[in-house]
């Protein structure tokens, strides 16, 4: 299945985690924090929400850091993605 979002809204699917502390301790995957780097896999086409012009300025295949607690997340085919608004989002990293 493939997702398309509509609107101002952007799928993307986290990095890997930190398996380790910096001192060494190896977690567990229970115990490790969910990464807010993630890649885009889809973007929507933008467009009036809310009464505002919105345009799309992040590009699939881009890498971002995105609010800790924003987003909804699914699980598509055994994989998991996040939906999150364009807004959310609060950097590119390079």
């Amino acid at each position: 299945m493939k997702l398309k979002p509509i609107f101002d809204k952007v799928v993307v699917q986290h990095l890997e985690s930190k398996e380790a502390t910096p001192s060494g301790i190896l977690l567990p995957s229970k115990a490790q924090e969910k990464s807010q780097l993630a890649k885009i896999i889809a973007v929507g086409e933008g467009g009036i929400v809310d009464g505002k012009e919105i345009k799309m300025v992040v590009k699939v295949g881009e890498t971002v850091l995105y609010a800790k607690y924003s987003g909804t997340d699914v699980k598509i085919d055994g994989e998991e993605f996040v939906i999150i608004k364009q807004g959310d989002i609060l950097a590119i990293a390079e």
